[in-house]
């Protein structure tokens, strides 16, 4: 079983980046995030006309997540996180997918900090953290898989000050997720990398994918079913360098 996730950064716009890409990798499971979509400008027709299955959540301009599956349809179980019944911003969803759970999560941003954004960004990922904590225990196969917007080491990002300020990189980001990996997740690209320099993100700005000036933004976490049948994984780095890209790349494992 291949699965991936993929930042996709406008779904529609990119939908021709995305149909090249699903033929050529095959994923049987997508995580897709930043779909900037509502919900009825999902193109579910088009992605059924190339074999996936899809549930989403969309939201008008911004945010946006789906898991795409091939064979069986995704079931719906969840399509927030709990703990803040007024948030409406379209960042998690999840589903059974062929005997696997799927959380697949778009995670705020959190600049320009300090202000109101970085506070959201933590208090979300802490609440990302508590349902985690629900889905470990009930040692289910379980793949928590999207952009995390979190930085997690000084080695995920390319040599530079210009990022000291960011949300991303900051010691209160990096300790939630390290909180995570603590509840006994492993993160799959470090366990198959575990020296290795390895990018999913590469702004536009400044020739950044030029220079590869990237940052590890991008992580599936295994529970511990799952972690025992990891074979293999990577980043499909060239998509990013394709004309009219997404300025992440798709990461995938497969079981």
């Amino acid at each position: 079983m291949k699965i991936a996730t993929f930042n996709i950064n406008g779904i529609n716009r990119r939908l021709p980046n995305l149909m090249a890409w699903l033929a050529d990798a095959a994923p049987d499971i997508v995580c897709l995030q930043e779909l900037k979509a509502a919900d009825r400008q999902f193109p579910a027709t088009a992605l059924a006309d190339a074999g996936y299955h899809a549930v989403w959540k969309g939201e008008p301009g911004w945010n946006g997540v789906a898991i795409l599956t091939r064979g069986s349809p995704p079931v719906l179980t969840r399509d927030s996180l709990p703990g803040a019944p007024d948030d409406r911003q379209a960042r998690y969803i999840e589903a059974a997918c062929n005997g696997v759970i799927i959380g697949c999560l778009y995670a705020p941003n959190g600049n320009p900090r300090p202000g109101p954004k970085f506070d959201y960004k933590l208090a979300w990922t802490q609440r990302l953290l508590e349902h985690a904590q629900e889905l470990w225990s009930s040692d289910l196969p379980i793949v928590l898989a999207g952009d995390f917007n979190i930085v997690p080491e000084p080695r995920d990002i390319y040599e530079t000050t210009s990022y000291k300020d960011n949300a991303l990189v900051q010691p209160e980001s990096r300790a939630l997720f390290q909180h995570l990996l603590e509840q006994g997740w492993t993160d799959a690209i470090r366990r198959k990398f575990p020296d290795a320099t390895v990018y999913t993100f590469w702004d536009y700005m400044r020739s950044r994918w030029q220079r590869d000036a990237g940052l590890r933004l991008d992580h599936l976490l295994l529970s511990r079913a799952l972690a025992r049948k990891l074979k293999n994984a990577g980043v499909d780095k060239l998509v990013r360098g394709e004309e009219g890209a997404s300025d992440h790349a798709p990461v995938w494992i497969t079981l």
